[in-house]
């Protein structure tokens, strides 16, 4: 009869325990993971996209709603990143602790200096994001900003684990340095080689270790190619003596094959998210692959 009371009683604490966490809501894998390396066992989080979905074009479903309600806690990519998807759902969710500027809210993207930011936005210029290229932590630069910014919010919210965020976030900054070390070494002999991407994902990676993106087999972003552009791009590969085109994992590939095959090109199928392919598992395997693809 003791060993039973015992039993209930951990399985009460430990449900009790878990209650108290506090409840994140991360747009993106990549996110979620970070906010797990911070908080520890003092958060519970929950992506609401896969890593393998376009980003830009997520399918709310019911079940996001009742997740919102119930967060302390929303973390944002931003730089419009959402827009076409979640608004309505956090609209519905009524949580007001996680509307945008109240405490349980986060915005990612106002701790990062984006590039490609457009001088004007038309619809002739495809789906440009107005505040600039949405796709910043696939700079490793970004990351620890990220992190910083994730840590000085928990820390809002729950003022008492404030040590506790602190030291994970110095532990988290001091592995990612060593990461950094190891990923330029690696990255060096792939300087000034001259690249085709699918859509504008990469951008960011790209720049930070020095290669030239040449084209984007879409001729404006969210456009799909035309049989015009594609023989544009072919000119292009041809001209510019391109190593590789970097095919994302949610868009169609057949243009990117058909540069390819033809013109004797690599095709990489490239990671842009926790998830996107089965090696990645967190935001440091995430870099581990990528530059693998690249520098195999």
């Amino acid at each position: 009869m003791k060993l039973i009371c015992f039993i209930i009683t951990c399985f009460l604490y430990v449900q009790i325990a878990a209650s108290e966490r506090i409840q994140v809501v991360a747009t993106y894998p990549y996110i979620a993971d970070i906010v797990e390396k911070i908080g520890t066992d003092r958060v519970r989080v929950i992506p609401l996209a896969r890593g393998d979905y376009n980003p830009h074009v997520i399918i709310p479903k019911p079940s996001y709603i009742s997740k919102l309600r119930r967060a302390d806690l929303l973390v944002i990519n931003g730089a419009q990143l959402e827009i076409g998807w979640l608004p309505p759902i956090l609209k519905q969710a009524n949580n007001g602790n996680i509307q945008p500027g109240e405490k349980g809210f986060l915005d990612l993207s106002t701790y990062i200096h984006l590039i490609d930011v457009p001088a004007n936005v038309s619809r002739e210029q495809g789906d440009v994001h107005p505040e600039g290229n949405p796709h910043f932590h696939l700079n490793p630069d970004n990351i620890p900003l990220i992190a910083k910014a994730i840590t000085d919010k928990l820390c809002e919210i729950e003022p008492e684990s404030n040590s506790l965020f602190q030291s994970n976030f110095v532990e988290f900054n001091k592995t990612w340095k060593q990461k950094m070390k190891e990923w330029e070494e690696k990255m060096k002999p792939m300087k000034g080689v001259k690249v085709v991407e699918y859509h504008k994902n990469y951008d960011y990676f790209l720049q930070k270790f020095g290669l030239i993106i040449a084209q984007t087999v879409e001729p404006l972003p969210g456009i799909p190619p035309t049989t015009k552009h594609i023989e544009h791009v072919e000119k292009v590969i041809e001209h510019e003596k391109i190593r590789f085109i970097l095919q994302d994992v949610y868009n169609p590939q057949d243009a990117s094959e058909y540069l390819a095959k033809k013109l004797g090109i690599k095709m990489i199928i490239f990671p842009h998210d926790i998830g996107s392919v089965k090696e990645v598992e967190g935001i440091i395997s995430l870099y581990d692959e990528m530059v693998r693809r690249i520098t195999q």
